[in-house]
């Protein structure tokens, strides 16, 4: 079957691939169940060598990079090139630090020594979404690669030149063959590669639906697996809170990348005593930003990676304006192949999509509550659990509501974003599991009690 690959901006075709067959995809696997066991007994420093050289690599070649991300999926080249020097940092970070996950943990009891050993497992299968199409690859590689395990990739359709520059950067960096290699292949095809003995662990990061999908296919042949699915995070803004610090946040968190990332701010928790001054700047910055050319630096606004999510974002906004929602912007496709305005809902209230659906486009839901409690009570009104903010002049009130907040990480005063030091992953429907640091590290590998009486 061949893919066609349509430039988001342009509407053209760019790119045409094949998936792969069976032939090439058992070629694949067998290389990785050789590469483990040389990969696993390389030093620490060694594999740490690797991966700096993997970090240099992405650094003189993230021009490059950069074009094929934004031909790809849309993103504003700044954006791109952000997401590589993230990468890189990623990897030196690891690098630096997997020492410190991995070393031996003592444990006093009554013998002579007990201890807990960090042991990798194998092969890993990576499926990743194309929103970010080299970070979501290095959030979970370079852990697993300094764990000592092997992997294998299979990304989004849409990103296959990303997937393939991943595997070029790894291999001229020195990562021997078989270490990592990409898999195009079908959802069918990756239910029989997850179904391989040879597998031994399976993350995602993706919709509900694949989550669904790919962990009954893991726990069917009994294996671990990490889900990070989606989310409709809450940024909530208390009566206290500083105004000039939190905009700025709001409007980059949901609208970078346009409005395409699982823990963008989506829903606007206002706390009646603040609810206008915030929307009167929120709707004026919204309104501002330039949907256009994502190679230009003058664009501010990204177009939707395709014409489908275009599509599904509008049709959520309009359910949502039927049930009683009030369209302060945008709520309109623009003339171009994929793009879409900055869109505000007010009035979101129960029963509308806007409320309960994660929005995954540049479109933003605005919830007015009386108070700090019914802030709480409205951002745990959900099935989703990745991330939150709060924002809130009074530092211990905000440690104190983030406390009260159900999502796997809540930011006060700040951007929610994953970071390379602190481990990542969701609750509820957002999915289980976690990336990142030593939590992170430690979920692909056989934690081996020793015990020496």
């Amino acid at each position: 079957m061949t893919i066609e690959i349509v430039n988001p901006w342009t509407g053209q075709v760019d790119y045409r691939y094949a998936m792969m067959d069976g032939a090439a995809v058992e070629t694949k696997l067998a290389a990785a169940e050789r590469a483990f066991p040389m990969w696993s007994t390389r030093t620490l420093a060694e594999r740490a060598e690797v991966l700096n050289t993997v970090a240099r690599a992405l650094r003189a070649g993230k021009e490059s990079i950069a074009g094929f991300i934004t031909a790809e999926m849309g993103k504003l080249r700044r954006e791109a090139l952000a997401e590589i020097e993230k990468s890189a940092g990623c990897c030196e970070y690891y690098a630096a630090n997997a020492a410190q996950y991995l070393d031996d943990e003592a444990i006093a009891t009554e013998a002579q020594r007990s201890f807990v050993s960090y042991e990798p497992i194998g092969c890993v299968l990576a499926v990743m979404p194309w929103n970010f199409p080299i970070w979501q690859v290095f959030r979970f590689l370079a852990p697993a690669l300094m764990a000592g395990n092997v992997a294998l990739l299979k990304h989004a359709t849409n990103v296959p030149r990303c997937a393939d520059l991943i595997e070029r950067v790894l291999r001229e960096a020195g990562v021997p063959e078989g270490v990592f290699a990409t898999l195009h292949i079908d959802n069918t095809q990756t239910a029989a590669v997850i179904a391989d003995p040879r597998i031994k662990a399976v993350t995602l990061t993706g919709s509900e639906r694949a989550g669904r999908s790919v962990a009954a296919t893991a726990g069917a042949h009994l294996k671990k697996c990490v889900m990070e699915l989606g989310g409709s995070d809450p940024f909530v803004v208390l009566a206290d809170a500083d105004l000039d610090a939190a905009l700025p946040i709001a409007l980059s968190s949901r609208f970078g990348n346009a409005g395409q990332t699982c823990i963008a701010a989506k829903r606007f928790i206002l706390v009646d005593a603040i609810a206008d001054a915030f929307i009167e700047r929120f709707v004026a910055g919204a309104c501002a930003l330039a949907v256009g050319d994502p190679t230009l630096d003058a664009t501010t606004l990204a177009p939707m990676a395709r014409a489908d999510l275009r599509t599904a974002i509008h049709q959520q906004v309009q359910a949502s304006v039927a049930a009683g929602a009030s369209l302060l912007c945008g709520g309109a496709p623009l003339d171009l192949p994929t793009a879409y305005p900055a869109t505000i809902l007010d009035g979101v209230a129960p029963g509308m999509p806007a409320y309960h659906e994660e929005l995954f486009g540049p479109a933003a839901s605005i919830l007015r509550v009386k108070d700090e409690a019914e802030a709480a009570r409205v951002a745990n009104d959900t099935s989703f659990g990745l991330g939150a903010s709060v924002w809130t002049r009074d530092r211990e009130r905000g440690e104190r509501f983030a406390r009260g907040i159900a999502a796997g990480a809540v930011f006060v005063n700040a951007l929610v974003r994953s970071d390379v030091r602190m481990p990542f992953g969701g609750t509820k429907a957002s999915g289980f599991g976690r990336e990142l640091a030593q939590h992170g590290i430690h979920e692909f590998m056989n934690i081996k009690t020793i015990y020496v009486a």
